[in-house]
């Protein structure tokens, strides 16, 4: 497993790029927009050099992964001749299921296709192709460079080859894997959704501010980042779509809160746009 294709070139197809490059894969990121393969080559040469300058990897070792990652806007050319495919597109089925068909068409007839959602069903994307029993979910954590986990989440027809070689994939990559069987939200997202929705409904409520709600989780339950914070990294458009389909899937306890719905409304999507439940200006 030598080969790796990253479908989507946005804050987590980036980032899986730096993990895979660093690991020694030879990674083809594509995206269809040209402006996001430029933004994703300057945060990768960034991204290099801060962990160089922290002293987590030496030059060479940045310069070689480096190497290691070439840019297309054609997916044909990026998923031909791999052994694996990590799409990391908007948490959207419609989109990541018309993926999936190309994907199928193109990809070696031994390439294991992964997404990267965070909350949909990897059965229902693996149900596009012919090969379901090669498909998988792969949910890396933003950010990816940072953050150790991978959730490895099993499809109906999953075969345990596929979900050994992601286990593997994950550990030459650095990365703990945990084994979760398809239910929406899955483990993490279908936690962390409520956990953020409580928050908003918080501030929202005039219970405390956004500053001292993610204060007392972080303080008061050791939680590294507060889920405000969190959620403004992540996006609040995203957010928003990951809310609506547990809301859809999981019942009322997963209704979006409001205020979540009018700031997406207003285009105040977190860091992304300078503003959020915070200020980035």
């Amino acid at each position: 497993m030598n080969n790796l294709a990253v479908i989507g070139a946005g804050t987590m197809g980036r980032g899986i790029g730096y993990a895979g490059a660093l690991a020694g894969f030879q990674v083809k990121l594509q995206d269809i927009h040209e402006e996001s393969l430029q933004k994703a080559d300057k945060y990768l040469q960034k991204q290099f050099d801060k962990s160089v300058d922290r002293g987590y990897i030496t030059k060479e070792q940045a310069k070689e992964a480096l190497a290691n990652i070439t840019y297309t806007t054609d997916i044909r050319e990026a998923a031909k001749n791999v052994d694996l495919v990590i799409e990391a597109v908007l948490e959207r089925m419609e989109l990541k299921t018309k993926i999936f068909k190309q994907l199928d068409e193109i990809a070696p007839p031994h390439a294991i296709l992964a997404t990267n959602t965070s909350t949909m069903s990897p059965t229902e994307i693996a149900a596009q192709t012919n090969r379901p029993d090669q498909c998988i979910a792969m949910h890396f954590f933003n950010p990816v460079p940072k953050m150790k986990l991978i959730e490895v989440i099993c499809g109906l027809e999953t075969s345990e080859e596929t979900i050994e070689k992601a286990f593997a994939i994950g550990e030459k990559m650095g990365k703990e894997c945990v084994k979760v069987n398809e239910f929406p939200g899955f483990a993490v997202s279908r936690m962390n959704c409520l956990i953020g929705n409580e928050a908003m409904n918080m501030v929202m409520e005039g219970v405390a501010s956004p500053e001292d709600v993610d204060k007392a989780m972080k303080l008061g339950l050791n939680h590294p980042m507060g889920p405000l914070e969190l959620a403004d990294l992540v996006g609040l458009d995203t957010r928003l779509r990951n809310m609506e389909y547990l809301h859809q899937t999981l019942g009322e306890k997963y209704r979006p809160c409001p205020i979540l719905v009018k700031y997406v409304k207003a285009g105040r999507l977190g860091r992304k746009t300078g503003k959020g439940f915070y200020n980035y200006s």
